[in-house]
């Protein structure tokens, strides 16, 4: 069975799939360029077809302790906080699908991540060359060093060192939105723990999404593109200058906001393949999508699921596996990445015949069984035969 697998990248995408290997019975080595973790950062939402993969790996009572169940999706208008479409949650969707739809703080799913595969990962490794050689594949390290693997997964993100080995990796990202992501302490909102709830505002061209997390409040804000593509602290009063006139309760939450970062997001296009021979990529670094829809972390833990059980299922093909990898996942990021494009457009429509039109569509999308296709999704499932 392959046993060298090196997976560039521990993020939640890397980690996912290092843990899935390990699961697997395949042996790995993951290479991390920062040399200690981050443990602040926002909130993250994991929707079933995620949350049933966690599950597997062990980390239920982990999501137990650190994460919420949210009631409810609801979509409202900006200016006023008008109810547009609630989607139920709770225990219906947990009994619907046969996982749960959780909410929590990026760092403790990674942190959850990380303990399953603590001894696997070489932090203050940057990846800068992957070189395939014959059988094997040379990876080079910026402090000079180098190790001779039988297979690489890039799970190295948007600016993905791996990608660039792949012929099509090479394509250049563009900006697609910006936001702010910020976390508001509970005491400061304490309705907003009554009944958790994710909710959505929708106005022209912008959108912002809040949704409790134990002891805060998470949001993501977006902001019309300013031609000012970074990433770093943001100031709270740019942040509601460009909420002027929005809902006061938007307002009071985005003031309150105790830890505020500025990120550009980008999207980057599709790829005409994410595989070469016994290099892969993964979550990201292979179709990074824009968070409007809440899909990326979990489209990059269906991708660790579908990765490793094809090598389990093929171990001494490690080339075979991958391009079957590549094949199974190909259409369903194609769908989901269809939806988010679809959600960026929709959430940001000018006030006018056009809104009213999405407003009357939204009224009647209400079901939780509308999100079957996504919600329902179970990625081992379609490694099997």
């Amino acid at each position: 069975m392959t046993s060298d697998i090196a997976v560039i990248g521990a993020g939640i995408a890397g980690l996912a799939v290092a843990a899935q290997l390990q699961q697997s019975g395949v042996d790995c080595v993951v290479y991390e360029q920062a040399p200690a973790f981050d443990q602040l950062g926002a909130g993250i939402q994991i929707s079933p077809n995620g949350s049933r993969l966690l599950h597997r790996l062990g980390l239920g009572p982990m999501l137990e302790r650190s994460a919420i169940r949210p009631e409810a999706i609801q979509m409202l208008r900006w200016f006023s906080g008008e109810p547009l479409s609630r989607t139920d949650l709770g225990s219906a969707c947990a009994t619907t699908y046969g996982a749960p739809y959780y909410v929590l703080r990026r760092a403790d799913l990674h942190a959850g991540l990380r303990g399953l595969v603590s001894r696997r990962i070489r932090a203050g490794r940057r990846c800068v060359a992957v070189c395939p050689e014959g059988d094997r594949v040379r990876v080079r390290f910026a402090d000079g060093s180098s190790t001779v693997v039988g297979a690489v997964i890039g799970a190295d993100g948007i600016h993905s060192v791996v990608r660039g080995h792949i012929p099509s990796g090479r394509h250049d990202t563009s900006t697609e939105i910006n936001v702010y992501r910020g976390l508001v302490p509970a005491r400061d909102q304490p309705e907003r723990h009554r009944v958790p709830t994710v909710d959505i505002w929708l106005g022209p061209g912008q959108h912002c999404v809040s949704y409790p997390v134990p002891g805060w409040i998470s949001f993501v804000a977006s902001v019309p593109d300013d031609r000012r593509p970074w990433s770093g602290p943001g100031r709270v009063e740019d942040l509601l200058a460009a909420y002027g006139g929005w809902d006061s309760r938007v307002r009071r939450l985005l003031g309150a906001a105790a830890l505020l970062t500025r990120w550009s997001l980008r999207e980057g296009p599709p790829l005409d393949q994410w595989t070469e021979g016994r290099v892969t990529l993964l979550g990201d670094a292979a179709h990074a999508m824009v968070p409007v829809g809440a899909q990326g972390a979990t489209q990059a833990l269906e991708d660790a699921a579908v990765l490793a059980a094809c090598v389990a299922a093929d171990p001494g093909r490690v080339d075979a596996a991958f391009a079957r990898y590549e094949a199974i996942r190909r259409p369903r990021i194609a769908q989901v990445a269809a939806a988010v494009r679809a959600n960026t457009q929709d959430h940001h429509l000018a006030d006018g015949p056009a809104q009213r039109r999405r407003d009357l569509a939204l009224a009647g999308q209400q079901s939780l069984a509308a999100q079957r296709w996504l919600y329902g999704y179970d990625a081992e499932q379609e490694v099997r035969p």
